[in-house]
C-alpha cells in the first residue's frame, strides 16, 4: 500500500486554514504552520512531500520562507504551491522565479487547490521515478565502462606478455618501467610547461599503456632478438625495427577502435622511446620536444631499468652507476627535464627496482 503523502498548509488566516484542512484531511496527512518560521522549522523535522504557502503573511513573507526552502538541500525538492489574493503578473513571475510550481488565488475554489495538488504529487512522484532509473541506468553505465576498461587493460597485459615471451630474460621490466614512468610523469608535473597536459586521466593512461612499448619485438627475429653477444650492423638495424612493427600492429586496433582509444598513446610510445633529445635515435630521427612527452618519458624508464637489470650479454648496474649514465645523457639522449624529474625522484626509483626484483 502506498504511503499516505503529507501536506503543510502555510497560512496565517483561520478560516482559510478550515477550508484547506476540510478540503484535504480525507486524503493527505496534513500539517499546519502559521507564520513562516514555524514553516521552515516544521518542513526540516517532517520534509513534508508538498507544501501550500501563503505569500502575505506578517514577519516573514511567503517568498521569503520559499527563498530559504529552495536554498537548504533537503528541502529544495518539495514542490510549493503559492497562494495569494495577489494576482498580478509580477507577483506571480517573482514566485515562480523564486521556485514555485504552481500558484493558487483566493478566494479559493476547493476543486482547483485538490486538482492542483494532485498534479503536481503526481509529478513528483515521477520525478522521483525518473531520478531512481537514472541512478540505476548512471550505476549500469558505470559498471559498463569500468569492465570496458578492465577488458582493455586486460588485452595490454596480455599483449605485453606475449612480448614478454619472446624477450624471456626481462623479467618484471613491464612492471617497473610502468612504474618509473608514471614517478617521472608525477613530478615532471611540477613543472608549470607540464601542469595542463600531465593531468591525472593522462599519466593513469600513460602507466597502464606503457607495458605496450616494445610490443613490436615480436616481429624481430629470434636469432637477434636472442643473441648472446654484440648485434651486427646489420642486425641491429633489424632491432631498430621494432619500433615500427609496434606501431603498425596498434594501429591495425586504433582503426577499429578510433584515434581516442587507448591504443593511440601506446603506438605513440612503442614508436618514440628509443627517439634521443639530440635527434640520433631511432626510428624517425627525432629531436627535442619533436618526441612525444610520452615518448621521453618512456626512454628514460626503458634504458634505466635496461642499465639495472642481467642481460645474457651484460651484467646488472647498480643505480649509482645507472644514474651515471643518465646524467651523462642529458641534453643529448634524454629530455633534461625528464632527468631532472629522474633525479628528484630517484628513491623511488631504488624502491621500485628493489620491490620487482627480477627472480
Amino acid at each position: 500500500m502506498d504511503r499516505q503523502k503529507t501536506i503543510m498548509i502555510v497560512e496565517d488566516t483561520e478560516m482559510n486554514i478550515d477550508i484547506l484542512v476540510e478540503a484535504l484531511q480525507d486524503e493527505y496527512e496534513l500539517i499546519v504552520a502559521i507564520n513562516g518560521a514555524e514553516a521552515l522549522e516544521l518542513a526540516e523535522e517532517q520534509k513534508p512531500d508538498l507544501i501550500l504557502l501563503d505569500i502575505m503573511m506578517p514577519e516573514m513573507d511567503g517568498y521569503e520562507v520559499l527563498k530559504r526552502l529552495k536554498e537548504t538541500s533537503e528541502l529544495n525538492h518539495i514542490p510549493v504551491i503559492l497562494l495569494s489574493a495577489i494576482t498580478d503578473s509580477d507577483s506571480k513571475f517573482k514566485g515562480f522565479s523564486l521556485g514555485a510550481v504552481d500558484y493558487v488565488t483566493k478566494p479559493f475554489e476547493i476543486i482547483e487547490v485538490k486538482a492542483r495538488v494532485k498534479t503536481q504529487l503526481k509529478l513528483e512522484d515521477a520525478r522521483l521515478m525518473l531520478e531512481g532509473q537514472n541512478i540505476i541506468l548512471e550505476q549500469k553505465v558505470k559498471e559498463r565502462t569500468e569492465l570496458i576498461e578492465k577488458t582493455n587493460f586486460a588485452t595490454i597485459y596480455c599483449l605485453a606478455a606475449l612480448a614478454e615471451t619472446r624477450d624471456p630474460e626481462t623479467g618484471q621490466h613491464i612492471k617497473r618501467t610502468q612504474k618509473y614512468i608514471r614517478e617521472l610523469a608525477l613530478e615532471l608535473r611540477s613543472n608549470k610547461e607540464y601542469e595542463d597536459v600531465l593531468t591525472d586521466e593522462y599519466i593513469e593512461l600513460l602507466y597502464k599503456s606503457a607495458p605496450l612499448h616494445d610490443i613490436g619485438k615480436v616481429g624481430v627475429k629470434d636469432s637477434i632478438l636472442l643473441k648472446p653477444g654484440k648485434l651486427t650492423d646489420e642486425e641491429f638495424e633489424e632491432m631498430k625495427k621494432h619500433t615500427i612493427y609496434g606501431g603498425e600492429s596498434l594501429m591495425v586496433g586504433i582503426k577499429e577502435l578510433g584515434e581516442e582509444s587507448f591504443l593511440t598513446l601506446a603506438k605513440e610510445i612503442a614508436l618514440t622511446h628509443h627517439e634521443k633529445w639530440d635527434g640520433s635515435g631511432y626510428p624517425r630521427g627525432l629531436s627535442n620536444k619533436d618526441i612525444p612527452i610520452s615518448g621521453r618519458l618512456m626512454a628514460l624508464s626503458d634504458v634505466y631499468d635496461a642499465l639495472i637489470s642481467k642481460r645474457v650479454y651484460k651484467g646488472a648496474f647498480t643505480h649509482e652507476d645507472a644514474k651515471a649514465i643518465i646524467l651523462e645523457g642529458r641534453g643529448t639522449h634524454f629530455d633534461p627535464d625528464v632527468v631532472d624529474a629522474f633525479i628528484s625522484r630517484e628513491d623511488k626509483f631504488i624502491e621500485i627496482m628493489e620491490q620487482f626484483k627480477d627472480c
